[in-house]
């Protein structure tokens, strides 16, 4: 199994603490390059029962979400020379050129993405107008991708582990959304200390009326921006060079001491929720989900989804005839033995947990 540390950006190697270095499953359900929820490609997507597709666009994927990036990952970006990067550096001198999104903190999408992210409807991984601005048509890939952030790093259509697959990778984002939030201020505090002296960092966390520069996806007025930035505005670019430079000289304990309490909280619930998903345990009693969603495939077997609509587990025909008899009053065990001596059928172990995982069997 892979490293936790493999699947987020080189940065955080040396700052994030030892159980980062913990195994875990690999998602080789969420296939990145070749999509698993394209159509043509799609395995285990739950498709029309109630007349909504949840298939992908191809030239979306899951990219219909634009990130909040920190100033120190934007540096990173900026600083990596690589042939292979030159198209996101280009990108991000453009977009830190344009202003909008542009501050000390964060390069981040324009205020009025938020209100259509917030307010759509079935969209997700299907509309054009949502396409993050760093995704590459051409490669079907992300041009940033070694320095993405949290809900990139952390977003899979389909879990290993399913619904505990899942909990667990949403606790890795909160942890490394707590990380972003102070490293960034941190960095901000030593190169431009009256930003967050004066409490411009908080008032970027509140939601306001949106302004007519935000309604345009136009710049801010220039005196409110030279404002912002002081005697940085201008030199944007090595502004978040210096702040990469920083958060990479930080001590082995220098994130430690930043996220503080929080951070040791939120720490406490991964290695919990790591448990869950690395090592299942099955419940002594299940019973069928009422809310499990059911379809019937042309080939006679069926398809299961629960825990997520993008999710969904192929049994045959008759093994669903079998999961009415898990009622939640009797142990699984019993349960197995009496479809043994009646029915002259069985479910594995192995088939239990991963109906359980995936939430079609829960925990009576």
């Amino acid at each position: 199994m892979p490293r936790l540390l493999d699947s987020l950006p080189l940065l955080y190697r040396d700052l994030l603490p030892g159980f980062f270095r913990e195994d875990v499953p690999e998602e080789h359900k969420a296939t990145c390059a070749n999509c698993a929820m394209c159509q043509d490609t799609a395995l285990g997507a739950v498709e029309s029962v109630d007349g909504v597709s949840r298939l992908f666009r191809p030239d979306t994927k899951c990219c219909t979400y634009s990130p909040r990036l920190p100033n120190y990952l934007v540096g990173a970006l900026l600083s990596d020379e690589r042939p292979e990067l030159a198209e996101g550096r280009r990108r991000m001198e453009a977009k830190i050129a344009s202003r909008v999104g542009v501050t000390p903190q964060w390069v981040k999408p324009p205020a009025k993405f938020h209100l259509l992210y917030k307010n759509g409807n079935q969209f997700f991984g299907r509309a054009a107008s949502l396409r993050c601005a760093y995704f590459s048509l051409d490669s079907g890939g992300c041009t940033i991708w070694p320095y993405r952030e949290a809900v990139c790093s952390t977003f899979f259509c389909k879990y290993v582990a399913g619904a505990d697959g899942r909990k667990f990778w949403m606790s890795v984002k909160t942890y490394l959304t707590l990380a972003e939030i102070q490293l960034s201020r941190w960095a901000a505090l030593q190169l431009l200390p009256d930003y967050v002296l004066s409490g411009k960092d908080r008032a970027e966390t509140q939601q306001a009326s949106l302004s007519v520069e935000d309604l345009d996806d136009t710049a801010p007025p220039a005196k409110a921006y030279a404002a912002l930035w002081k005697e940085h505005e201008g030199r944007e670019l090595d502004y978040y060079r210096d702040c990469y430079r920083l958060v990479k000289a930080l001590p082995p304990d220098g994130l430690e001491k930043l996220l503080g309490l929080d951070g040791t909280i939120e720490l406490k619930t991964l290695e919990k929720l790591h448990d869950t998903a690395v090592s299942p345990k099955l419940p002594r009693t299940l019973k069928l989900n009422p809310d499990a969603t059911v379809q019937w495939l042309p080939d006679g077997s069926v398809a299961l989804g629960a825990y997520s609509e993008y999710d969904a587990v192929a049994l045959p025909g008759e093994a669903y005839g079998l999961l009415v008899d898990f009622t939640g009053r009797e142990s699984v065990e019993a349960v197995r033995q009496h479809l043994r001596e009646h029915k002259q059928a069985d479910l594995s172990e192995d088939v239990l947990l991963e109906l359980y995982r995936h939430r079609i069997l829960v925990e009576a």
